[in-house]
């Protein structure tokens, strides 16, 4: 789906990302009450191990079903592409590419969700937040800049030669080309719907966590400004932040590029009064350590007069 360089940096943005939108389910899962757990507290322990976790389940079986097989096919049917332009034949790719890709789609994924998690259950959801963001800066600056400052005439670039030529011809024929061409098309149709699972996979969990009990009381906006501050902030923003960049590279270089990205950038992402913050803090995902009793779960205790979950007995 795509090139190997920035295939990993998605996978672990997507995994970080669902468990960020899983937040609520995923404090309220560790809370659920497990019957015989002190009579059989092996099988309460396995109960609630990670891989128990339906969300974290989805997940991987969305990066093994749907992510993985249409990048190994665009590495197969354009390697010189799936590599940006690395190698050119299939004769010249490496078989551990296609182990990297294949195994670490997976595990990114996985590794993405359960450090989001662990974040999303102490109630540090922004950072949590911040490590979608980070993994989709990579990707984005992968595909944007690269590591030789032409990224998007790698993208761009269908075939090898077309990347070696492309500053002879105009930018609107090197578009062109690509748009004509078979690695777009497969992009179209494979990576399309790829694109829109996950989506509607990130809105339906949003939308199920804010159905539980006291999450209208952390969400300060309507649910569909929610959804677009969310989509903003985690997909968006990392774009927009990585144009930024590499425009700051091209003009002054990478240390002095970098350097002046970071001091612009770092105080609206770190700040406690920063925009970002404040609008992360419309969107409604729990604050609260998941053992905090004040912390509304669906499946364990019962709703006091205050609108607070009282602890079970």
């Amino acid at each position: 789906m795509l090139p190997i360089q920035a295939v990993l940096f998605f996978s672990y943005a997507m995994g970080a990302t669902f468990a960020l939108a899983a937040a609520r389910q995923l404090q309220s899962w560790e809370r659920r009450p497990l019957p015989d757990a002190d009579a059989h507290p092996e099988l309460a322990q396995r109960a609630r191990a990670l891989t128990a976790n339906p969300h974290f389940v989805a997940t991987v079986l969305f990066a093994a079903v749907l992510v993985a097989p249409p990048g190994l096919f665009l590495l197969w049917q354009n390697p010189s592409w799936g590599t940006m332009h690395v190698v050119a034949r299939h004769e010249d790719l490496w078989a551990g590419f296609v182990a990297v890709y294949a195994g670490g789609v997976v595990v990114a994924a996985m590794l993405g969700f359960w450090i989001s998690r662990a974040l999303a259950l102490v109630g540090a959801g922004y950072w949590a937040f911040l490590q979608a963001v980070a993994a989709y800066f990579l990707m984005f600056g992968t595909l944007v800049h690269g590591w030789d400052g032409c990224g998007y005439r790698r993208v761009l670039s269908p075939t090898r030669n077309g990347f070696q030529t492309w500053p002879d011809d105009k930018l609107v024929n090197n578009i062109s080309e690509f748009a004509t061409s078979g690695t777009f098309l497969a992009l179209v149709f494979l990576a399309g719907p790829v694109v829109m699972v996950m989506l509607m996979t990130e809105i339906s969990w949003l939308l199920e966590g804010w159905r539980l009990p006291g999450a209208d009381e952390e969400r300060k906006v309507r649910r569909v400004f929610a959804v677009g501050i969310a989509a903003l902030g985690v997909h968006v923003m990392p774009f927009a932040g990585a144009v930024y960049a590499s425009l700051l590279v091209h003009g002054t270089g990478w240390w002095i590029g970098l350097a002046v990205f970071a001091v612009t950038v770092g105080p609206l992402l770190l700040l406690r009064r920063s925009p970002v913050r404040w609008l992360y803090g419309l969107v409604g995902v729990p604050a609260g350590h998941w053992r905090d009793a004040g912390v509304p779960s669906a499946t364990s205790g019962r709703t006091g007069a205050a609108g607070r979950v009282a602890p079970t007995a």
